[in-house]
C-alpha cells in the first residue's frame, strides 16, 4: 500500500488512516446484517432451518461467523487427512457440524438434523459468496479507490 501520510501534516495520516478504519468496520457491521438477512432467507426457503426472528438471526450469525474464525481453522487441520482423501468434500461435513453447533447453544435458531444442517449450510454458503461480492464492489480492499485527502502525492 502505498504511503499516504505527508511529513508535517499528521492530521492527513490521521484521517486517512480514520477512513479507512471506519469503513473496514462499516464492511463489518453490512455483513453481519446482511448474513443475519441470509439466515431469514435460508429459514424461509428450507423448512429444516428455523429462525424466530431478526434478533435471533443476528445473534446465531455473529455466533456462526465466530465458530468460523476460531473452530473452523482447528476442525480442518485435524480432520486433514479424511479432507485430502474426500478431495475436499468434507469441508461440506465441517460447515454443517458448525452450522449445527450454533443452532444448538442459540434460542430462537433450530436445525432439524444432521441433513438439514448440511443443506442449510450449503444454503447460506450460496447467499454468503453473494454477499462478499457485493460487499467487495461496495468497499474496495485497501489502497484502491481511496477517499482523496486533498495532498497532491
Amino acid at each position: 500500500m502505498e504511503n499516504h501520510c505527508v511529513p508535517g501534516r499528521s492530521g492527513v495520516c490521521s484521517e486517512l488512516h480514520g477512513r479507512v478504519l471506519c469503513l473496514t468496520f462499516m464492511k463489518l457491521i453490512v455483513k453481519w446484517l446482511l448474513s443475519a438477512a441470509a439466515l431469514l432467507a435460508v429459514a424461509q426457503i428450507y423448512s429444516g432451518v428455523e429462525v424466530a426472528s431478526f434478533a435471533s438471526a443476528l445473534v446465531a450469525a455473529l455466533v456462526i461467523g465466530l465458530f468460523n474464525i476460531f473452530l473452523r481453522p482447528i476442525m480442518i487441520v485435524l480432520t486433514l487427512p479424511v479432507t485430502l482423501l474426500t478431495l475436499g468434500l468434507f469441508l461440506f461435513v465441517i460447515n454443517a457440524l458448525l452450522f449445527w453447533a450454533a443452532a444448538s447453544i442459540l434460542d430462537g435458531f433450530h436445525v432439524l438434523g444432521f441433513t438439514a444442517a448440511l443443506l442449510g449450510s450449503l444454503i447460506y454458503s450460496v447467499f454468503g459468496l453473494v454477499i462478499d461480492s457485493a460487499l467487495e464492489r461496495l468497499f474496495p480492499k485497501k489502497g484502491r479507490n481511496l477517499p482523496t485527502t486533498g495532498v497532491d502525492d
